[in-house]
């Protein structure tokens, strides 16, 4: 059933506003008293009497930034600051990406031209501080998605284990779970367009040769192999587009 169009009252646009900014001072709160992640909040009752707002209002906020990542809320325990937790934008970005393929599939591909340009654009580095090591790391890898491939059986784990220790030279965890991020939202609006047949040797196939250029240290090479890992999905973005 479709929902209904209506128009966002003034009253309700305004306590929409309300209820960001608290949740918003209740951040600056958890930085003001300088707690980490695993650390305790105030009680709800701590925080209402703090903020000067009642204790329902409170508990709606905290309810939002439970689901935002910020805190979390272990029942009969208390509130607690909570470790870095990317499932709400994972969600999110899926969804409008989702969304997107229902008509011209539009933010579908800025999602994949920001991963795209984020794996191209960083490929140089990695390769730089790549070691014996991480090339090991990286041929185990290919190894084993070899002989899934050849098993017939999926590669998607395989396909993201990859991409996560082709950068792991960099040692920043924000960009390993940024990728995940994408990768995650890549591989869901992929498997929402329909794949078809896949063939699975040809996909093994492509990862090799980004692995040979990461090999050679051909930085060029490695970027441009990168980038063309996405003109499968590319083509199908366009054809939705095209609809």
């Amino acid at each position: 059933m479709a929902l209904a169009s209506r128009e966002v009252s003034p009253a309700r646009f305004s306590a929409q506003i309300r209820s960001h900014a608290l949740q918003t001072r209740i951040m600056e709160l958890i930085l003001e008293q300088g707690l980490d992640v695993g650390d305790a909040l105030p009680t709800e009752s701590d925080l209402s009497a703090e903020l000067g707002v009642g204790r329902n209002t409170v508990r709606e906020s905290l309810k939002v930034l439970q689901a935002l990542g910020v805190i979390e809320i272990r029942h009969g325990f208390g509130m607690f600051v909570a470790p870095n937790n990317f499932s709400a934008l994972v969600s999110g970005l899926t969804f409008r990406g989702r969304l997107s393929l229902r008509h011209k599939g539009e933010e579908a591909m800025e999602l994949i031209d920001v991963r795209q340009a984020l794996e191209s654009g960083l490929i140089g580095s990695a390769i730089d501080l790549m070691t014996a090591e991480h090339l090991a790391d990286l041929r185990t890898t290919m190894e084993a998605m070899e002989a899934a491939a050849a098993k017939g059986e999926p590669l998607a784990e395989h396909d993201a284990e990859f991409h996560r220790r082709l950068y792991a030279p960099l040692n920043n965890e924000l960009l390993i779970n940024l990728m995940d991020v994408f990768w995650q939202v890549y591989r869901q609006i992929h498997e929402a367009l329909g794949s078809g047949p896949v063939n699975l040797e040809e996909q093994a196939r492509v990862h090799w040769d980004i692995y040979d250029a990461v090999e050679k240290k051909d930085k060029a090479l490695a970027s441009e192999r990168l980038q063309r890992h996405f003109d499968g999905i590319r083509l199908k973005l366009k054809d939705v587009a095209s609809r």
